[in-house]
Formats: C-alpha cells, structure tokens, sequence
C-alpha cells in the first residue's frame, strides 16, 4: 500500500498525487473584473444588491470563462505531489513548470482586487521573503496552502532523518 504523506513513500517510488485542484476564473483579468462588479453592495438590501444582479446578467460571459479554463489546450491545474508542486497544462497533463518542495519556506495568500467574491487568491512561495513561484487563481486557497505546507513539512523532515541515519 502506497501512502500519499510527502516523504513517507521510499524515493525510489514514483511520484504519488497528494492533491489536484483548478484555479477559478479569477485567475484571468476578465474574471477579476467581473468579481469587482458582482462585490457591490449598493443598495445593500439583504439580496436586493446591484453586484447580485450583475452577477445575474453575467452569467453567460462567466460560463464562457468557466469553461474556457478546462478546454483540452489551454486548461491548467495544480498538483501537489510527495516531492513537488506543479502546473500541468492540457488534457495530457503537460508540465509547464514546478517546484520541489525543499524550494520554498513559506506560503503567501495574495488575494487581488475580484477574487474576494470568488473565495480566490493567489498563493505566492516565498525562500527567505522573495518569491520564488505562484499559482494563480486558487480557489479556497487556504485548504491547498495547508497541505502543501504539510507535504513540505513531512518531505523534509524524512529528509533531514534520512540524512541523519545516513552519516
């Protein structure tokens, strides 16, 4: 049996999936736009609200999006696996880029004007206070930060005894 806690699988062991989400579509400039007109609370009567209405009026445009960020092509996801964070694109799982889990020491969540409405942000990795890699759009991001922060925890903590037994 396989476990998929970060540094608790054998490093001769493939690669194993601990988590895979999609970014919202307030990871594109339109969606944002959109997330600061739906955030209007005038005239701020229980549901009775112009970004509740423009929300309302949106929604083909908004589908569009929604479902333009899954096309076979063009779609990406984040995936946190035992050993790193990467970006896949397309339906063939195409890497566009990663980073190891021993790359980073914290997690940022930088919500931009228009994901607040999504319940969006971006989680930007951060090595001694300067960025080193961001995932756009992460929808409920403070449930994938937690994980992989987790994940990084385990990996290099096995690492650090792994290096221990070893000298």
């Amino acid at each position: 049996m396989t476990s998929t806690i970060a540094g608790s699988v054998p490093p001769e062991r493939p690669e194993t999936t601990i988590m895979t989400v999609w970014p919202s579509i307030a990871s594109y400039a339109a969606g944002r736009w959109w997330g600061r007109l739906f955030a209007i609370q005038f005239p701020g009567l229980y549901i009775l609200r112009l970004g509740n209405l423009l929300a309302l009026l949106s929604i083909p445009h908004a589908l569009v999006l929604y479902f333009y960020r899954v096309l076979p092509r063009v779609g990406v996801r984040y995936r946190l696996t035992n050993r790193r964070v990467v970006v896949h694109c397309g339906l063939t799982l195409t890497e566009r880029t990663s980073i190891d889990l021993e790359a980073f020491d914290a997690i940022d969540i930088d919500v931009r004007p228009g994901q607040d409405w999504f319940h969006a942000g971006d989680l930007v990795f951060r090595r001694g206070g300067a960025e080193v890699f961001r995932l756009e759009g992460v929808s409920r991001p403070a449930a994938f930060r937690r994980t992989c922060l987790d994940a990084r925890t385990a990996r290099v903590t096995v690492q650090q005894v792994l290096a221990r037994q070893a000298s």
